[in-house]
């Protein structure tokens, strides 16, 4: 498949979306930048995972992850982590797919830059799940462990996207023994726990949050990301204490022992 790549100083524009809209993007040059991306295979994915249920929003978190996995990170990274390449994909290949999916996108141009244009960073899905994809396939060839940690970002979503934001913890190392940690520590349900009667945090602090906020703070003079892990989760159980004053669930292997 060839994708024509469009010129970035064109597409925020108000013709450019009702352009889309009618279908009429590919016929105007003057929306494309000359070069052209080739790829063998380009299959429809979920591109904006914030409405449904939690059950929902995992089921197509995972389908995402899955396909990016299967089909578009082995294409160079310098095209998988090009934000252009999608906005390119998604304007020239995907419109119908898109407004089926996203009718909203027919309501309002913020809408269509929210979930067609969405920036390229921490918060965008895509870009989560591209990470995701690229992170643990590199880690593991078992299918099984690979669906392991994707289903441990998909139920840690929000101490993933904090991870994400932050560049120094954003390696596939630290993901990696971070989502250890919490699985073997049980510590999924408090990471995504409001932290409550601590105005001065804020008014959606969650423990996971400030857990990595402490790390984050301490580099530095602590390089976190270059820990063992088991290092990382002396530190981790230690910066939780600041905030979390009840007493822990026991560690996973220990409840499976009974």
């Amino acid at each position: 498949m060839e994708i024509r790549m469009l010129n970035e100083k064109e597409i925020r524009s108000e013709s450019f979306y009702n352009d889309f809209l009618e279908g009429s993007i590919n016929s105007k040059d003057e929306y494309f930048d000359g070069s052209v991306i080739t790829i063998e295979e380009a299959p429809d994915f979920p591109i904006y995972i914030a409405k449904g249920s939690e059950e929902e929003k995992k089921a197509l978190f995972s389908k995402a992850i899955n396909i990016i996995s299967e089909y578009y990170i082995n294409v160079d990274r310098d095209i998988h982590m090009n934000k252009m390449f999608w906005y390119s994909l998604f304007c020239t290949k995907k419109r119908e797919y898109l407004l089926n999916e996203y009718p909203q996108i027919k309501d309002s141009i913020n809408n269509f830059h929210n979930i067609v244009l969405k920036k390229f960073d921490w918060e965008n899905y895509v870009y989560k799940c591209i990470l995701a994809a690229e992170y643990v396939k590199d880690y593991t060839d078992n299918q099984f462990e690979r669906e392991r940690y994707i289903g441990l970002i998909i139920d840690n979503l929000d101490f993933y996207n904090y991870i994400l934001k932050y560049p120094i913890f954003r390696n596939r190392e630290f993901l990696i023994k971070m989502l250890n940690i919490v699985d073997k520590r049980n510590l999924s349900s408090i990471f995504k726990a409001k932290i409550k009667g601590r105005k001065d945090l804020g008014d959606d602090v969650r423990y996971g949050r400030m857990v990595l906020l402490e790390m984050n703070k301490s580099y530095p003079v602590i390089i976190a990301p270059a820990m063992d892990e088991d290092e990382l989760e002396d530190l981790t159980l230690k910066y939780l204490g600041y905030y979390y004053e009840r007493e822990l669930p026991e560690p996973k292997y220990v409840q499976e022992a009974y």
